[in-house]
């Protein structure tokens, strides 16, 4: 997979992309990774890349030329809509996906994660100042991300969580193949709690299920304390989680449990 980040700041990408999971996928080969600085497209001697808003207001918003053309040289043709075309080839076997980072984007889950991973090529755009010139959202764009309900400086940051969150679902990221299939929310639960050598730590013991060597009972355990975790924790996710009738036994267990304990 190729990653392009279009920003003002590339060098804040220079230690997360040589470094940990990232580092080693890029050696690897599996993915490209590259900080552009969009500055570079001003087309004036200034360098400048943001305007006042038409209609007055606070704040400066950044103009859409440069990001245009950081775009079309990326994708070697024209940016238009018609580029983005299932059958236009552009830079890799499919079009690319345009992602511009904004809070006013759809919350970033792993399920986006999941759909995004199965792409070639993401170009990232990294917003600064009160915002983007509309057109760019309009004519650009394929996606609109956030990352949370709360304002960062720019795009830098949650561009870094999405393409890390991306790079680790990648065949061959990871040793352990199985890592990405049962870490929290890839199931649509919490993870089950882990453990490791001493088996006994300042008297706290690992559970003894865990040193049994019966790896159906162990997944069994290891279900049941997803479902707790995220019933304790993350109950929202239960909502239309496709459930067994066993989870579901044991979901009014905990249920009960609860209950004792609140009288007691």
């Amino acid at each position: 997979m190729r990653m392009d980040v279009l920003t003002l700041f590339p060098e804040m990408f220079a230690g997360v992309f040589g470094s940990s999971i990232l580092g080693k996928a890029r050696e690897k080969g599996i993915v490209s990774l590259n900080a552009i600085n969009f500055r570079d497209y001003a087309g004036n001697k200034h360098g400048s890349v943001d305007d006042t808003p038409y209609g007055g207001g606070g704040g400066m918003v950044l103009k859409p030329e440069p990001i245009f053309r950081a775009v079309e040289d990326l994708l070697g043709q024209p940016a238009s809509e018609e580029a983005f075309e299932p059958s236009i080839q552009v830079a890799s076997k499919r079009a690319p996906r345009i992602i511009l980072m904004c809070p006013q984007g759809e919350t970033f889950t792993q399920k986006k994660a999941e759909e995004l991973a199965k792409e070639d090529h993401l170009v990232f755009i990294c917003g600064h100042y009160e915002g983007y010139d509309e057109r760019i959202r309009e004519h650009l764009v394929t996606d609109e991300l956030s990352i949370g309900d709360y304002v960062l400086t720019g795009g830098e940051l949650p561009a870094m969580v999405v393409i890390d969150s991306v790079t680790r679902l990648l065949p061959g990221v990871l040793g352990n193949e199985t890592s990405a299939v049962t870490d929290s929310f890839s199931t649509g639960l919490l993870e089950y709690p882990h453990y490791t050598r001493p088996v006994e730590f300042r008297g706290w013991k690992v559970p003894e299920i865990l040193l049994s060597g019966h790896h159906a009972n162990v997944d069994e355990w290891r279900r049941q304390e997803a479902l707790r975790r995220t019933w304790q924790r993350r109950p929202d996710l239960l909502e239309g989680l496709e459930l067994t009738e066993k989870d579901k036994r044991w979901l009014k267990v905990l249920q009960e449990e609860a209950t004792v304990k609140s009288e007691e």
